[in-house]
Parts: C-alpha cells; sequence; structure tokens
C-alpha cells in the first residue's frame, strides 16, 4: 500500500473523482439513485486514499514535499505534471475531501430544481478533482488548469440550479474570476521568462514551482517584481476575495444552490490565500515585502467593511456572504505580516473558515426549504419550532465571531496577534494600527451574527409560520452531513495543535528559503530570522 501510495496516490485523488463522472456518465438521468450512489462512493473511495496518505505522511518533516510524483507532460514550453504533499496543502486538501461527500450527503433529498441529479453531482465531483489538483500541483500551468477546472461547474451549478439572479450572479461570478486568471497566467509566464538560478545566474525558463521557489526571485529587478506581484494579487485576490473585488461574492452566494455555497465557502476562496503562500510570496519575497503593508490595509478594509456589510443586510444568505469578506480578512491580515506566526495562524483561519462558513451555509439552505424565505424580519422562534436546528445555528454563529474554545477562536486571535510583531523592516507602527482595526471588527462580527441568531431562532414564531407542518427539525442527512463538521469545529477549538503542528515546518521553510539567496531578499531573511 505504501509502495501504491508513494506513486500513485497523489494521482489517484485528483482522477478518482473524474473516473466517477465517467461512469455516471454512461447511466441515464432516471437512474437517479444510482447516480447518488457512484456519486457518494467515488467521494468517499477519494476521502480514503487522503486519509491514507495522511497516516502515511511523515509530520516530522513536514516542511518537505513528499508523495512526489514528477513526470513529462508539455515538453514544448517546459512544463511537467509535478504534484506533491507538504504541511500547507495537507489540511486543505482533507478539508476538501471531508466536505465534498458531506454535500453529497445532504444532497440525498435537497437537489434543487431543475432535479436532474445526473449533471448536479457530476458538476460536484468535477469541482472535487479541480480543488484537489490545485492544493498539490507543483508546476504553474499544472496549478493553472486545476484553479481554472473549479470556474465552468461554479458558473453552471449558480446558472442553472440558483436563484431568481443567478444568471447576473453566474455571469459576474465568471467575468470576474477570469478577468483575475489572466493576470495571473501574465505573471507566471513572467516568472517562466525572468527567473534565474541563483547559484549559476542562468535563465530557469521553467515552471517548476520548486524551482521558483528556490529562486525566490532571483534576476528579476525589483520594479518589475512589483509589477509580477501586482498580476498575481489581482488574481489571487479576486479568489479570496479582498476588498475592493469582492463584490461577486455575495451575488453567488445569494444565488447559488445550498451545496455551492458550501462548497465555495468552504474551499474555493481558499484557492486564492493558498495562492499566496504558494506561490505569489515565496516566488517573489521581496516584491511581497513591498506590498505587505497595501495587503494589510486592503485586509482590514475589508474586515470592517464585510462587518458593516453584514449588519446592513436582511437576506441570511447574503449576511453569511458578507461575513466571508470579512473573516478573510483576518487571512490576508496575517499573510500581510511576512511571518511564521502569521502564515500559521493564515492557514488555521482557512480552516476554520471552511468548516464554520460552511456550516452555516448548510443551516441557511435548511432554513430556506422549511420556511422557503430567507428574510430574516420573516423568520423567528426557530428554537422552539425546531429547536436542534436552533442550537445549530448558535453553536455555529459562536463560532463564527471567535468563541473560545470553539474553531473561529484560532482563526481570528492569532491572525490579530500576529499583526502585533510583524516582519522586521515592516512598520510596527502600521501593522499595529492594523491590528486594532482588526479587533474592533471582532466586536461587530459578534454584533451582526447574535443579531442574526436573535431575529432567527428567538422569540415566537412569526404568525405566517406558527403552524406551518412543513417546518420540521435536522433530518438523518443532515445529521449525517453536519455532524463531521460540528465535531472539528470543537475539537480544533479545544486542540488547535492538530493543525498547528502540521503547517509551522512548512511554513517555516517557506520563509527560510531566502537565507540562502545571495541578495536582494535582506527584508525577508530579517523576517525568517526575527520573526
Amino acid at each position: 500500500m505504501t509502495d501504491f501510495l508513494n506513486t500513485w496516490g497523489l494521482t489517484a485523488i485528483i482522477f478518482v473523482p473524474l473516473i466517477g463522472a465517467a461512469v455516471m456518465m454512461l447511466i441515464p438521468e432516471r437512474e437517479e439513485e444510482a447516480h447518488k450512489q457512484i456519486a457518494l462512493l467515488t467521494s468517499l473511495v477519494t476521502l480514503g486514499l487522503v486519509a491514507a496518505l495522511m497516516i502515511d505522511f511523515d509530520y516530522d518533516d513536514a516542511g518537505t514535499l513528499q508523495f512526489v510524483q514528477d513526470k513529462g507532460w508539455i515538453d514544448v514550453i517546459n512544463s511537467r505534471y509535478i504534484i506533491g504533499l507538504d504541511g500547507i496543502s495537507i489540511p486543505l486538501l482533507a478539508l476538501t475531501v471531508l466536505v465534498v461527500p458531506l454535500v453529497i450527503i445532504y444532497s440525498w433529498h435537497h437537489i434543487p430544481n431543475p432535479g436532474n441529479a445526473k449533471a448536479f453531482l457530476i458538476l460536484n465531483l468535477i469541482l472535487e478533482t479541480g480543488m484537489v489538483g490545485t492544493f498539490i500541483a507543483q508546476d504553474l500551468i499544472l496549478f493553472f488548469l486545476f484553479f481554472e477546472v473549479v470556474l465552468l461547474p461554479m458558473f453552471f451549478m449558480i446558472a442553472v440550479w440558483g436563484g431568481e439572479d443567478r444568471r447576473y450572479a453566474s455571469l459576474k461570478f465568471f467575468l470576474y474570476t477570469l478577468f483575475g486568471s489572466a493576470l495571473m497566467l501574465l505573471g507566471f509566464l513572467a516568472l517562466f521568462f525572468l527567473a534565474q538560478d541563483p547559484a549559476t545566474g542562468a535563465a530557469l525558463h521553467s515552471f517548476d514551482m520548486r524551482l521558483l521557489t528556490e529562486s525566490a526571485g532571483s534576476g528579476i529587478v525589483h520594479s518589475t517584481q512589483l509589477w509580477i506581484f501586482g498580476a498575481m494579487f489581482i488574481g489571487f485576490g479576486v479568489k479570496v476575495p479582498i476588498f475592493p473585488f469582492h463584490t461577486w461574492l455575495p451575488d453567488a452566494h445569494t444565488q447559488a444552490p445550498t451545496q455551492g455555497s458550501v462548497i465555495l465557502a468552504a474551499v474555493l476562496l481558499k484557492l486564492g490565500t493558498y495562492g499566496f503562500l504558494r506561490i505569489a510570496i515565496p516566488m517573489l519575497p521581496e516584491a511581497a515585502t513591498t506590498w505587505a503593508p497595501w495587503i494589510g490595509l486592503v485586509a482590514v478594509i475589508g474586515i470592517i467593511y464585510g462587518a458593516l456589510g453584514c449588519l446592513a443586510q436582511t437576506d441570511m444568505k447574503r449576511l453569511i456572504a458578507f461575513s466571508s469578506v470579512a473573516h478573510m480578512g483576518f487571512v490576508m491580515l496575517a499573510i500581510a505580516t511576512m511571518t511564521p506566526f502569521g502564515f500559521n495562524a493564515a492557514i488555521y483561519g482557512m480552516v476554520a473558515h471552511g468548516l464554520i462558513t460552511g456550516m452555516l451555509f448548510f443551516v441557511a439552505g435548511s432554513v430556506k426549504e422549511r420556511y422557503h424565505t430567507l428574510d430574516i424580519s420573516r423568520l423567528g422562534g426557530m428554537l422552539i419550532q425546531a429547536p436542534k436546528l436552533g442550537w445549530i445555528l448558535g453553536i455555529v454563529s459562536m463560532a463564527s465571531l471567535g468563541l473560545p474554545g470553539l474553531a473561529g477562536f484560532w482563526g481570528e486571535f492569532p491572525a490579530i496577534l500576529s499583526a502585533y510583531s510583524p516582519a522586521n523592516g515592516l512598520s510596527e507602527v502600521t501593522f499595529r494600527t492594523y491590528m486594532v482595526i482588526a479587533a474592533v471588527g471582532t466586536v461587530l462580527a459578534a454584533g451582526y451574527l447574535l443579531w442574526l441568531y436573535q431575529r432567527t431562532a428567538m422569540g415566537e414564531p412569526s404568525a405566517e409560520f406558527a403552524d406551518d407542518p412543513n417546518i420540521t427539525d435536522v433530518n438523518t442527512q443532515e445529521w449525517l452531513a453536519w455532524t463531521p463538521l460540528l465535531i472539528l469545529i470543537v475539537v480544533f477549538g479545544v486542540l488547535p495543535g492538530l493543525i498547528f503542528d502540521v503547517t509551522d515546518p512548512a511554513v517555516t521553510q517557506i520563509l527560510d528559503n531566502c537565507l540562502q539567496q545571495p541578495d536582494g531578499c535582506t527584508s525577508v531573511v530579517q523576517a525568517a530570522v526575527g520573526g
């Protein structure tokens, strides 16, 4: 088994969902139960393979790529099929392969109209391939391919199964992300042509992410680095999304079916922040240091803007969507500090946000199914009519606002704390100001989440729904889909070291890489030593 995992394990994880999708294409649409079973089995096999890899993973050497596969692919442009797993990618990979089967379980009796289970579930499996591939790719062209694979399935998920304004929301999502990806690709091409071997000064002419990380911008003048980083900043920033590239997100979440919102919140937003950690900063650390104060600025603007946006919402899903803008702002603030502590906090924040906000969208979907509305002013009394659903909403809301003992606390507190001591070369005054602003954002978060919970769960049921027999409590499929997320929210809240111990060697390796460079990365060298 170990030999298989080392040789084919990561490739199997990428392509098993595609094989399952191909099998489903051969089965008639009317065989809905068969499609559900195949989709679930496929996602569980993928989850099992990742579990086997996690058992075999050497956590003492989490900073080194493991299970690496390096094969020839597109020789004419020197692009190779390179995949690998380290301490940064393994938590996000695990999150991805956990969320997909839970979404499929939830879909068992929640296929949105039009009820084409075959196409809907196939899109979920294609999404899984794109998300998994992005987190383990080690070639820029391969990364770009998987990064873009997720675009079309999510576009169709919103456009076909979304709400009344689904066409507008899906087109906005598509155009925003496509524009960002085009700029990101230009940045990749610039690295291909300009990056040099720091030892010999020879042009690399490679998309190998390992070589480009070792190069760390060697041979590229500072002004050019700034432009390349700027292109990737927009490309990854749109996907996060950070202010002011966030406007597609509330529309997409509001119109997407519940399953699409869960995947979008739990995993897809992390592709952008992962790109900063894996590509933009390690490959252009000098430019990243120059950009860092501006990244921190847009992060704290997003934290406050997202929170204020939440307070202005009347739709439950739209409020949760704006909360994602705020919470991903905490992740970006941690990244902007350019310290190992900040990077660890960012990865933890990604996982915590994925679990908590994914769960919030699950609950919102079930509320919509029961009440046929997400208008906060029309809801109320959930603790009376559906007490288990009301308590679950309460727990997840507490986690989202950062209550100690739940995962959300470790998604916010370390990010704020990291801003107190940014990397050497960055202004402490500036980042401590950001820290204070971010702390204010946590107060606002408590305000809008408690307001949401009070209006929807407390009090007496509104007259409109008081005698509605369709308002039932949590059913079996919902329990099966939600229980793992609820357990992890509590476990990671009590034992944050389960993630921090895995990610720390890898983020330290990223920042220590500049110590190997002859010059040009002074500020990042100081960050790695002093951070």
